[in-house]
């Protein structure tokens, strides 16, 4: 009986295959996903049967259906596949010209103080507060999913917008180039596992961090702490005085500034 060889190239593709199957069972866990894959596989497993058992009308519509099937995933798991190509471009290591190809955004890092300001007196009321800092990353879907504002960035309009019972206070605000140009938007909710401990701001945190290279800055309402999310990851319990080190550390066009693991606290 002769054998096929397993070469490196083969172990190599296995590996490549495992990864993207485990990266796509990371990204749709907890949605609906997996119940229309199940749906899938059920439907091409049938047409297989029927094909075999040789039963033309059912073989005629099934097989109409699997000739969609690619059309018909892309637009059921449009979300996703969105999301794991936003992924794949985040982390796409040398090719960082191409966003500054197409991205206007300026590299001129923001006016920190006043965030910082604002979140020191935030903390210490507990007024919950959720604030991106956009760099060159496109975040236009963000911002149209909230109120228009347009104005520059001061400590007063920050603890206004978050003020319990303001219109706006509710969602994110995303500042840009010193401005805040939108209040009240919907982030995206991280999948990844996190600790129970974690609220939906901390989740929306990761969530937008985790396919853009936006900055964080969350105020959390039960604690008062201050927590900084950037490449997926959340440090919390961050003093007011270590803020603006904290945040400036994640500047695109900060020499120091990688994509390295940020230390998750559950404190």
């Amino acid at each position: 009986m002769d054998f096929i060889p397993f070469t490196i190239v083969d172990f190599i593709d296995i590996v490549l295959v495992a990864s993207i199957v485990y990266g796509l069972y990371r990204m749709t866990r907890g949605t609906n996903a997996p119940y229309i894959l199940t749906g899938i596989v059920v439907i091409y497993v049938l047409w297989v049967v029927v094909k075999a058992l040789n039963m033309e009308l059912l073989q005629a519509i099934l097989g109409q259906v699997i000739n969609v099937g690619v059309i018909a995933i892309i637009i059921l798991f449009q979300p996703e596949l969105r999301h794991f190509l936003q992924m794949i471009g985040r982390r796409q290591g040398g090719f960082n010209f191409i966003n500054r190809i197409f991205n206007s955004h300026n590299d001129k890092e923001p006016t920190l103080q006043p965030i910082i300001t604002a979140c020191a007196e935030m903390s210490a009321t507990k007024t919950g507060a959720l604030i991106v800092i956009a760099q060159r990353s496109d975040l236009s879907d963000i911002i149209d999913s909230g109120i228009t504002v347009d104005a520059r960035t001061s400590v007063a309009l920050l603890e206004n917008i978050f003020f319990k019972n303001a219109p706006l206070h509710d969602g994110a605000v995303i500042i840009q180039n010193d401005r805040v140009v939108a209040a009240k938007c919907i982030l995206p909710v991280t999948q990844s596992p996190v600790p129970k401990a974690y609220g939906t701001r901390h989740r929306a945190a990761i969530g937008i961090t985790e396919t853009s290279d936006a900055i964080v800055v969350v105020v959390s309402e039960e604690t008062g702490g201050i927590s900084v999310a950037f490449r997926g990851k959340i440090e919390r319990n961050i003093v007011p005085r270590d803020l603006m080190d904290n945040i400036t550390k994640h500047f695109i066009n900060n020499p120091d500034s990688t994509d390295r693991e940020v230390n998750t606290s559950t404190k």
